[in-house]
């Protein structure tokens, strides 16, 4: 009992305690991390099957098998029979939450990314988004035949050119460089994720990265560099979102298409009416009909409910984790893009 006790107060103080970025930068981010990730993910690569399948399984499985034991010993009253379910409802989600914190957890209270990247706020002006949605278009124009040509990595194997892309990125802004490749994973998980919206979604527990079986080829070289940035300790979506961008557009011309195929979404989503017309009449046939492709992706499997659920809940599981935008940190790459003025560079401007 004590010992469960102390594993309570433990949770709850690390879940309350503010630890002190550079801390965890200097003593987690790029200290233990960087050991416990090749070590999780390599085992994880072992096998086919999604371990975090497994593990939500199990836990389920046992707390309803155990909650229905405590429920047919009615001699012992209600009241105590549902303390005891409560309370091991509280000990296992501790246990669950510090597990969750040093396998990977801890990297959302790491330096954010604008802090460790030379960053210039006066760049970011709706003239300058304007400008780098043009490039995308130029990108994804002058792209198109040689990605379509080439062909991407086939489903679930490594793409070990997007690979080398994300350590170099990586590096780039100040990571350690030090990443496992995890192979991409079907789930069970698979028909929320196609529901909801999801693309991708990193383990946090066996550091593996599970994708959406209806992705199309050239969605997922981002999606793969968006997870595999998570597995280089970006926790922030939208600092993961910017690393998966430099890695795609810093790798071969079928991860730069799909780098720029979700750049051009997320920049383009900032203008309006006869703008946003202007730009669409600017895209060639090829990326045209790839991005009506994904819209009739989402049409036929997204539910707009259980979309817009799953994301208030993602939501407020960011912000619990002290992501204070939210899932409205997705949108934030164009900033530090912008920013950054990394565009310029990769689109020899």
């Amino acid at each position: 009992m004590k010992a469960r006790a102390a594993l309570l107060a433990l949770a709850a103080g690390l879940a309350l305690v503010s630890v002190p970025p550079r801390l965890v930068e200097r003593f987690y981010s790029r200290g233990l991390f960087p050991i416990v990730q090749p070590l999780l993910t390599s085992l994880s690569n072992r096998t086919a099957i999604a371990l975090f399948d497994v593990l939500l399984i199990a836990v389920i499985g046992a707390w309803l098998l155990l909650g229905i034991r405590d429920l047919s010993r009615r001699k012992q009253g209600w009241l105590r029979m549902l303390s005891r379910i409560l309370w091991r409802t509280a000990v296992w989600g501790s246990a669950l939450y510090l597990v969750f914190l040093f396998a990977w957890g801890l990297n959302y209270r790491r330096v954010p990314l604008l802090e460790r990247v030379p960053y210039d706020s006066t760049a970011v002006t709706p003239e300058a988004a304007h400008a780098l949605a043009l490039a995308s278009i130029e990108e994804l124009n002058r792209l198109y035949e040689p990605a379509h040509a080439t062909g991407w990595v086939p489903a679930g194997t490594i793409d070990t050119t997007l690979l080398d892309a994300l350590i170099r990125a990586d590096r780039e802004v100040g990571g350690t460089g030090v990443v496992v490749a995890a192979r991409p994973k079907a789930t069970l998980l698979d028909w929320y994720f196609q529901r909801a919206a999801v693309d991708g979604m990193t383990d946090p527990y066996f550091l593996e990265t599970l994708v959406s079986s209806q992705l199309l080829p050239f969605e997922r070289p981002f999606v793969l560099a968006h997870e595999w940035s998570h597995l280089a300790g970006i926790a922030d979506e939208g600092d993961a979102n910017f690393l998966g961008w430099l890695a795609c557009v810093r790798a071969a011309p079928p991860q730069q298409y799909s780098g720029w195929l979700f750049l051009y979404t997320e920049v383009s989503a900032t203008f309006r009416g006869r703008d946003r017309s202007d730009l669409v009449g600017r895209l060639g046939p090829g990326p045209r009909a790839d991005l009506t492709a994904i819209r009739d992706r989402f049409a036929r499997e997204v539910s707009p409910e259980m979309s817009a659920a799953g994301w208030r809940v993602y939501d407020q599981y960011l912000k619990a984790n002290r992501v204070q935008a939210g899932a409205a940190s997705y949108a934030q790459v164009v900033r530090l893009v912008l920013g950054t003025r990394s565009w310029t560079l990769v689109a020899g401007r």
